[in-house]
């Protein structure tokens, strides 16, 4: 073996232990349950107590619908498949296409809701970070896909 290839004595003395590393996967998940059954009871009610007519009462085709699309899909939380949903339901409604895309974009990126438990597992300032951006960029895709749609 070549100098270079030689272990460290660091890692020559770590051997991987099943059942320690399962132990402690295991204590991970008991302790992330409640918050995260927390989180989906939150966004539960959130999005149960908040009629679609009230969200298309604030999109007016102008500027700001991608902002508002945005915030809305920041706010709201829960699976792909119900923002896809409702999406097409405010499509119907006469809401317009950048605004659903922002709010499509941000359902799936930010998650205010989410951002305690998101603090206690990645760090607050990664986690704001992360949000912001997200909410920032869900805007600028929404523009762009929008514009690239109406070319093609």
């Amino acid at each position: 073996m070549k100098n270079s290839e030689k272990k460290s004595p660091k890692t020559q003395d770590r051997k991987f232990d099943f059942n320690k590393a399962f132990k402690k996967a295991f204590n991970s998940i008991l302790f992330a349950s409640p918050i995260i059954t927390g989180v989906i009871i939150l966004m539960g009610i959130f999005n149960t107590f908040v009629p679609k007519k009230f969200i298309n009462s604030f999109f007016h085709h102008n500027l700001l619908d991608p902002l508002i699309g945005a915030l809305f899909g920041s706010v709201f939380a829960g699976n792909p498949i119900n923002s896809y949903i409702i999406g097409g339901e405010l499509l119907k409604n006469g809401v317009g296409l950048v605004a659903v895309t922002a709010f499509l974009v941000s359902w799936i990126t930010v998650g205010f809701l989410s951002i305690p438990a998101e603090m206690m597992f990645l760090g607050k300032k990664f986690s704001i970070l992360r949000n912001i951006l997200s909410f920032i960029f869900s805007i600028i895709v929404a523009i762009i896909t929008v514009f690239i749609f109406k070319i093609l």
